[in-house]
């Protein structure tokens, strides 16, 4: 997936990997942000499903999991850390 330079620059501002944003792609769950793009973040379930996936073995990602993507047109717009929850509307 693309992301913008603003994207890549907020990853090593705030210490996210890469490999953190392909997991969020890949497994996390998305919200509309009511704004024309889509929230993307880790829920328990898809806690679960990276454990699994990566074989139990996270070690120091496991403090990134409480990152977040804002995708729109396919394209990674921003990424950060949630300090409180997503709210649903």
């Amino acid at each position: 997936m693309k992301a913008t330079n603003h994207a890549i620059a907020r990853c090593q501002q705030r210490g996210i990997s890469p490999l953190v944003v392909d997991l969020l792609l890949r497994f996390g769950r998305r919200e509309h942000d009511h704004a024309g793009a889509e929230v993307v973040f880790f829920d328990r379930r898809a806690k679960k499903d990276v454990e699994s996936y990566t074989g139990g073995s996270i070690g120091k990602l496991s403090e990134q999991m409480d990152s977040y993507a804002v995708v729109s047109e396919g394209c990674v717009i921003t990424v950060g850390v949630r300090y409180k929850k997503i709210s649903r509307h």
